[in-house]
């Protein structure tokens, strides 16, 4: 069991490295599907590891100065006060609805990633010539737009357990003009802080968070986060994209059939 969820929380670092969103979709299914776990207790446990981690990797980011710290911290408080709305829907949905559910936004995720490929990089390449390294530009109605967007990650966040970077990279990219590649490293912070928010309406709604296995999963994702975002760098957005979309799609498939058989 042990070895089995540091190697599970280095598959979901590794892709919160390369995609600043892939593995808080994958943690839930990892732990449902891998290790039993169930699913409410399943989140709850997703957003304290995937919270952790990107944390660790999103202050290694900072550092780097790859962050936008402005435009990030916004979505962030969006999202903190969104992920206690989702924590409350969670609880009156049926275990095996939410499965369902979650199956369905993976479903949706990986079809509008794969279709936005496209218009990502037309955009990712037009603000990497403007603003390459800088702050992105965004006026009062993007502002208002990643607020509105950084609200439904946060409920998404606290209701499958996600820490919504599906959503929060193509909004970074397609409304502020931000590159791909920075995109990505200020989903990291956003992730965390939005994390936070949701793991502590779990615990203050009584249910508890078993520390001792999201920990295993943070000390795997920190070994995989390194490698994730090494090889990050050496590929374009719609190569990223592509590959997060089709990854994530192969899981809901699978949970697709599990449920069906």
């Amino acid at each position: 069991m042990t070895v089995l969820s540091l190697f599970f929380g280095a598959l979901v670092g590794f892709s919160l490295g390369l995609t600043g969103g892939g593995g808080s979709i994958f943690a839930v299914p990892l732990l449902v599907y891998g290790l039993s776990v169930a699913p409410r207790e399943a989140i709850g446990i997703s957003l304290a590891a995937v919270g952790a981690t990107a944390l660790i990797g999103g202050l290694q980011r900072v550092l780097a100065g790859e962050v936008d710290l402005r435009t990030g911290v916004l979505f962030a408080l969006a999202g903190m006060l969104g992920a206690p709305m989702g924590a409350w829907l969670n609880a009156d949905i049926p275990e095996s609805l939410l499965l369902g559910m979650f199956a369905g936004l993976m479903v949706f995720v990986a079809t509008r990633m794969w279709g936005k490929t496209s218009l990502t990089n037309q955009v990712a390449h037009a603000s990497a010539q403007t603003v390459e390294g800088g702050e992105s530009h965004t006026g009062l109605r993007g502002m208002l737009l990643l607020i509105s967007i950084g609200l439904l990650a946060g409920v998404l966040s606290g209701m499958f357990g996600v820490g919504g970077g599906f959503v929060i990279v193509p909004a970074l990219v397609l409304v502020s003009g931000m590159a791909i590649h920075r995109a990505v490293a200020t989903s990291l912070i956003v992730i965390a802080l939005v994390s936070v928010s949701g793991g502590m309406s779990y615990m203050l709604a009584g249910r508890p968070i078993e520390l001792s296995l999201a920990g295993l999963f943070v000390l795997g994702g920190v070994a995989g986060m390194g490698a994730g975002t090494q090889l990050s760098r050496k590929l374009s957005g719609p190569v990223l994209q592509k590959g997060f979309a089709f990854a994530i799609g192969l899981v809901a498939v699978f949970m697709i059939v599990k449920s069906v058989v």
